[in-house]
């Protein structure tokens, strides 16, 4: 067996990821072969501590360490000499010492220049440990690293910390670092920028007084603008300028973000401006510098969002966001097409548009093996057939930005009330328009033009909102805000006041043409109350019942313990007859993948590894899938 095969091995074995494909890309270049010396004793692995020349326990953390040992040495050529490794730190009057990984002394051999704290992979709970260390020791540059991503922090301020891109060798400045200019190819995909969002809130905008929600999307949404119109320009607005004043970097900045504004103008009002106080100014735009967002991998951005829009406490509206393999369960069993027209009316993330979209480019608009061909076609699907409608600012942010870095720079994500289109303005008019049914009555039509109630939309996919009451002259719009006598005929008096979720149904119904297919997730309560019998009685009399999934009770924890379920129905042809009797698909999830405090649960091999996918990302144990495929082998049965 070669060294490389057997060191790999062994590796595999230490990280529990038998692979190793996404454990160590830090030291991408380095082979672990050639700089481990490992050992097995006992059942045990150890290696040789290229400073203390010693046998160590092989754990994952002190592998990344003597990894960046040898990195700082080689590759960044300081001086074994000037180095030390779990240097004893004192916070203060703290009773007890702390160790700090690694640390690079100035000439003197005294002064610490550089601190590096080591983790293994996935622990990101480092950059407080590391700020202390950085107050603690006076150090001015700071290193995170779990061996997948690399934080070079420089402390400007006692409680300022900037991003730098690299970290300066030996006999190099930092603002030689700073002054390196950095291309749109040399961009790094973003790995966690849930990670990133956090620790620029926490590191840089924590103090400054500002809404972290609002300035980092600011941030994104000036990022995004400069990766569009400069895709291949080595002059990137984006960036840190060195040796000009905070003052001249914000100036730069705010004048990105007034193109964005421009670009976009849906987002944004046009008095915004960017209001991170100029001495953070520079640390907020070094933390996302020298990431691309367009062409990442869009869960990891929506993970991000995610994680910012529960900073708006939206569970209080009723408003979660939905879990992927949910969505993905739904989109499975919906099978859209490059032809469909798809609407998420409570769009929020556009989780359900972006995963149909990424449906759609995997079975249909796919590329072929030398990666050519349906680029444009994709981004036209983007751009042309996907469609959202939200009533909460932040969150058609977040969808807009979502569908920005999916497609091409456009987007179809609207803010507006999708239950009171008499109130959209004619933007939204404009761009849906096309979309409204005919009839045949022209007086009917007429009105329908007015009131834009009824559409001609192939698949609606939504998690409306389910907290909150209608009242009012709204509820006169609709025939669930009526009462319903006990025939289950509808009467002339209408409710006091009626759930949100279930006008939803009705509303969501009328965005679809005759044939048109939704898939909605609704709480239980409208599927067993007796008192909704009214509800369950309207829907069939609307539309085909193609199948009921009830989701596991913890699907949507820790937000809501609420239990819910999905929806799967098809409109009913105009002139169509109602059968009395067909077959429906019920199905019960029995694995949500989460547990009872809302932590998501991944799958593991025999041996207790956590399996990953072809992308990196760790599976999630569920049963939503299997489902899927069920219920597919399902309308094919009954189809023959």
């Amino acid at each position: 067996m070669s060294d490389q095969k057997k060191t790999s091995e062994i590796l595999g074995k230490i990280f529990h990821n038998p692979d190793m494909q996404y454990g160590l890309s830090v030291f991408e270049g380095i082979k672990p072969e050639e700089v481990l010396d490992l050992s097995e004793k006992e059942g045990k692995y150890y290696l040789q501590c290229l400073k203390r020349n010693k046998n160590l326990v092989a754990k994952p953390e002190e592998i990344v360490r003597q990894l960046m040992i040898y990195r700082l040495v080689n590759f960044y050529k300081y001086p074994l000499d000037r180095m030390d490794v779990e240097v004893d730190v004192q916070f203060g009057l703290e009773i007890g010492k702390k160790h700090a990984d690694i640390v690079i002394y100035r000439e003197d051999g005294r002064t610490p220049y550089l601190v590096v704290e080591v983790k293994k992979p996935d622990v990101k709970d480092g950059l407080g440990q590391l700020k202390s260390y950085a107050n603690a020791t006076g150090a001015p540059i700071l290193v995170l690293t779990d061996g997948k991503v690399q934080n070079n922090i420089l402390r400007t301020d006692p409680n300022l910390f900037e991003d730098l891109l690299e970290i300066p060798k030996f006999n190099e400045t930092v603002e030689d670092v700073r002054s390196k200019k950095i291309t749109y190819a040399e961009l790094d995909e973003v790995l966690n920028l849930k990670q990133l969002v956090y620790d620029l809130q926490e590191v840089v905008l924590s103090n400054s007084g500002v809404d972290s929600f609002d300035e980092i999307f600011k941030l994104i949404y000036a990022k995004l603008y400069d990766e569009l119109e400069t895709p291949r320009s080595d002059n990137r607005r984006f960036r840190v300028i060195a040796g000009v004043t905070n003052k001249e970097n914000l100036n730069n900045i705010q004048r990105l973000f007034e193109d964005a504004k421009n670009q976009w103008r849906d987002v944004f009002k046009s008095k915004d401006e960017i209001e991170i106080p100029e001495n953070a100014i520079v640390p907020a735009v070094s933390f996302l510098q020298k990431y691309r967002l367009f062409g990442s991998n869009l869960q990891v951005i929506d993970d991000a969002f995610e994680y910012l829009i529960n900073l708006d406490a939206k569970g209080d509206k009723g408003q979660y966001f939905t879990p992927r393999h949910v969505i993905d369960m739904a989109v499975k069993m919906l099978a859209p097409t490059s032809k469909d027209f798809i609407i998420d009316t409570a769009a929020g993330s556009c989780g359900f548009l972006l995963h149909a979209m990424q449906y759609v480019w995997q079975n249909e608009l796919t590329k072929d093996k030398f990666g050519n061909g349906y680029d444009i076609k994709q981004k036209d699907y983007a751009e042309i057939h996907l469609f959202g409608i939200d009533f909460d600012p932040r969150s058609v942010k977040i969808g807009k930005a979502m569908m920005l870095i999916a497609g091409d720079g456009k987007t179809n994500v609207t803010y507006a009330n999708s239950l009171d289109s008499e109130l959209w303005d004619e933007e939204t008019r404009t761009r849906f328009r096309p979309f409204l049914r005919t009839f045949k009555d022209n007086e009917e039509n007429r009105r329908n033009q007015e009131r834009m109630a009824d559409f001609n939309f192939d698949i609606v996919l939504t998690n409306p909102p389910f907290a909150g009451e209608i009242k009012g002259v709204l509820l006169n719009r609709y025939d669930l805000g009526f009462k319903w006598d006990k025939d289950f005929e509808k009467t002339s008096k209408h409710q006091n006041k009626v759930s949100r979720d279930v006008l939803f149904i009705e509303r969501d119904l009328n965005f679809l043409k005759p044939g048109g297919r939704m898939a909605i997730v609704l709480p239980q309560g409208v599927l067993n109350n007796t008192q909704m019998e009214y509800v369950r009685k309207f829907i069939l009399k609307k539309a085909k019942l193609l199948a009921v999934v009830g989701l596991n009770g913890n699907t949507f924890k820790p937000h809501t313990g609420t239990k819910t379920s999905v929806l799967f129905l098809q409109k009913w042809g105009e002139d169509e007859k109602i059968p009395s009797d067909y077959p429906i698909f019920m199905a019960v999830s029995k694995k949500g993948g989460k547990d009872t405090s809302g932590e998501y649960i991944y799958r593991k091999d025999s041996e207790g590894n956590v399996i990953f996918d072809e992308t990196g990302k760790k599976l999630i144990d569920h049963d939503l899938d299997e489902i899927a495929e069920e219920f597919l082998k399902f309308v094919k049965n009954i189809s023959k």
